[in-house]
């Protein structure tokens, strides 16, 4: 009778390190499938990002020439301020443009591993069946 005591404690030991090995494998799981996730939105994010940063550089540029034209209107003939005035709103009105379009792009990204976060409620859910 002790040798069946014995037994049955050593398989539940067992089945505890079984269930805490799974748990284990599942959370790794889930860290490697955050990680790709969060790499793919990454990657997502990173073309928009590049115009919004054009966008931004182009207005800062329409911004210049804004300022040059002030400077020549003040200063010189009409030619050279006119010229500058036509090539800095053209900048400044791309560059509006680029970061509008990139913003919205960018606001369309979900940051959050939803996949992720889906999975480790399922484990939770199996988790609480199994227990159970």
């Amino acid at each position: 009778m002790n040798e069946h005591r014995t037994t049955t404690a050593e398989e539940g030991v067992g089945c505890v390190a079984g269930h805490r090995r799974e748990q284990q494998q599942i959370i790794r799981s889930e860290v490697v499938l955050a990680k790709v996730e969060v790499k793919e939105k990454a990657q997502k994010a990173s073309k928009p990002a590049a115009v919004l940063a054009t966008g931004t550089i182009l207005g800062l540029y329409g911004l210049g020439f804004l300022l040059l034209a002030a400077v020549y209107g003040l200063s010189l003939v009409m030619a050279p301020w006119l010229a500058a005035l036509i090539v800095g709103g053209v900048l400044a009105i791309a560059g509006g443009i680029l970061v509008a379009k990139s913003r919205t792009a960018l606001k369309q990204i979900d940051p959050v591993p939803t996949k992720t976060v889906q999975a480790v409620k399922e484990n939770v859910q199996w988790a609480k069946h199994r227990i159970k």
